[in-house]
């Protein structure tokens, strides 16, 4: 399984067996979760970072995350419909 979907999966996990159909099934969803997976491996390199922009950086990343799985949460109501 793709370590995006996995990531997904952690993020909802009670939601595996749709995440699993939609990700065998769906590219822009494959892409959500993919997204979602860079954005919170950015948010964590950033929080390591020593550089002055580090926790603005962080906390950027931290928000698109959120907003990622909020849309990938809502992706997952509309596939229960």
């Amino acid at each position: 399984m793709d370590q995006s979907v996995l990531v997904a999966i952690a993020r909802f996990p009670d939601r595996v067996h749709a995440i699993e159909e939609l990700a065998r099934n769906n590219e822009d969803f494959r892409s959500l979760c993919a997204d979602l997976a860079d954005a919170e491996a950015a948010a964590v390199r950033w929080e390591h970072s020593s550089l002055p922009v580090s926790a603005a950086r962080c906390a950027e990343y931290r928000e698109l995350a959120r907003d990622l799985a909020a849309e990938l949460a809502a992706t997952l109501d509309r596939h229960l419909k």
